[in-house]
């Protein structure tokens, strides 16, 4: 593993205050409904900065996703973000489901061009829609003055020509009125440090926020990252090795992980992690304790009994 080095115990708390944000999906069946719910109500006392909620391939999760951050917005203290794509529909569509965010009171959106339904191969743009995230993010900001979050690859996006390429990308969808970008997931800390090097020298100067992926399922990471162009280090394969039909120590051995990477973060600087959460709470939370985030303690009690 390549850390900074930091002596036994050190960032256990953050010297600074940590901000945190979490990621959902949305439900399908009533029993993911209730567990997605049971994951928000743990998450919500860490005040987090705001939780997304993802929009599926092709958009096909429109409906969904508009109803779990609608939810979210009457039903708690927290703010949702929806993202939002460039699959699958005109301009006017996707500026319409704007509309509709912004009458519900949402004002955050993570913009994103998307990911093709699996059948259709390589990414074409709508004829009538918007190409890529940057033209999103510049229609978005016609339609409202969103909060808009665009993301950003550390180890450069599979369909990029070049890193170079990648950056200048980047560079289009903050000038195009991106305020912050969240990374995709990554493993070995100094992949983050290297690019956010990378990213300052190119003079882009909005938040970059690292996404954290607690590994439940070391398969489905591995899934995960193929698709996405992230690398899973030699190493963390050898952490779970013979772990499949082991849940706890899988999840011992996944919190673990996940906490050296975060403390290793924090120690070079970062002040703000964005949690993949998979709809679960239980790694989050206890990555969050370690970064000093925790709920209010409770107000003193008035005494016993009289």
């Amino acid at each position: 593993m390549s850390y900074p080095p930091r002596g036994p115990g050190e960032v256990l708390r953050a010297p600074n205050p940590v901000e945190v944000s979490f990621e959902f999906f949305p439900p399908k069946t009533a029993e993911m409904e209730a567990r997605l719910w049971e994951t928000v109500e743990r998450l919500a006392p860490l005040a987090p900065r705001f939780v997304s909620v993802t929009y599926g391939a092709g958009g096909t999760t429109r409906e969904r996703t508009h109803a779990t951050v609608a939810r979210i917005r009457r039903e708690t203290k927290l703010e949702p973000a929806a993202h939002l794509t460039c699959v699958g529909a005109t301009r006017e569509e996707i500026d319409a489901v704007a509309r509709h965010y912004w009458e519900a009171g949402i004002r955050h959106i993570v913009a994103l061009r998307g990911d093709p339904p699996a059948d259709a191969g390589r990414y074409t743009p709508h004829p009538g829609g918007y190409a890529f995230a940057a033209d999103l993010v510049a229609g978005l900001k016609r339609v409202a003055d969103f909060e808009l979050t665009v993301a950003a690859y550390p180890e450069t996006h599979p369909e990029a020509a070049s890193p170079a390429a990648d950056l200048d990308n980047l560079r289009r969808k903050v000038d195009a009125g991106a305020i912050r970008a969240i990374t995709q997931f990554f493993f070995d800390p100094a992949v983050f440090f290297r690019f956010r090097d990378r990213v300052r020298a190119a003079g882009i100067t909005v938040p970059l926020v690292p996404g954290i992926l607690p590994v439940t399922n070391f398969a489905q990471v591995c899934k995960f990252a193929a698709a996405c162009g992230a690398s899973v280090p030699d190493w963390l394969g050898v952490q779970f090795e013979g772990l499949d039909r082991d849940p706890e120590t899988r999840r011992l051995v996944a919190a673990t992980v996940a906490a050296e990477q975060v403390r290793a973060l924090q120690a070079g600087g970062v002040r703000e992690f964005h949690f993949y959460t998979l709809n679960r709470a239980d790694l989050s939370f206890a990555i969050c304790h370690i970064l000093g985030v925790r709920p209010p303690a409770p107000a003193a009690g008035g005494g016993g009994t009289p």
